[in-house]
């Protein structure tokens, strides 16, 4: 492995933890830095949680409008007082000198413990220094029956 490869590699795998870092402290700007300009964020659905697909960095960023990091004011986490992804194995591959695909377990916890599990699908592109993601796809292998996170729709 070369030089270029390991540092790919590490900037892959900062762009990778800084979402859960900005998704877990529920700040959207951090958050929406991680995303191509065109990037595609997608959820496979997990029922009866519904799937979603964010198309561009616009919609990406009105999903994290209502974000709060205060509690008791971020609709999403209107049953959870805190919420912890925890990132497992994860493979990269590096599939040209800009343009690398992943794929990274997880298991979230939740005020009720082990809340959920599954596996990030990525393709990410180089822009400068930066690796972002170009296609982030989130799919849920496994929701505990008392999961609080996240909410059922009403």
């Amino acid at each position: 492995m070369t030089l270029d490869e390991m540092l790919a590699r590490e900037g892959i795998r900062k762009t990778i933890h800084g979402y859960n870092a900005a998704g877990d402290t529920r700040d959207g700007a951090a958050f929406a830095k991680l995303f191509a300009d065109d990037a595609v964020l997608e959820f496979a659905g997990f029922g009866p949680v519904p799937g979603f697909r964010s198309d561009g960095i616009a919609e990406i960023r009105a999903r994290t409008a209502s974000w709060s990091p205060l509690p008791g004011q971020d609709p999403s986490l209107s049953l959870a007082t805190f919420i912890r992804h925890n990132l497992t194995t994860c493979r990269i591959d590096l599939t040209g000198p800009d343009s690398a695909a992943a794929r990274t377990y997880f298991v979230v916890f939740t005020d009720i413990g082990p809340d959920h599990a599954g596996f990030y699908a990525d393709k990410l592109v180089r822009r400068g220094e930066d690796w972002l993601f170009q296609h982030r796809k989130i799919a849920l292998d496994w929701r505990s029956p008392e999961s609080i996170f996240p909410p059922l729709p009403k």
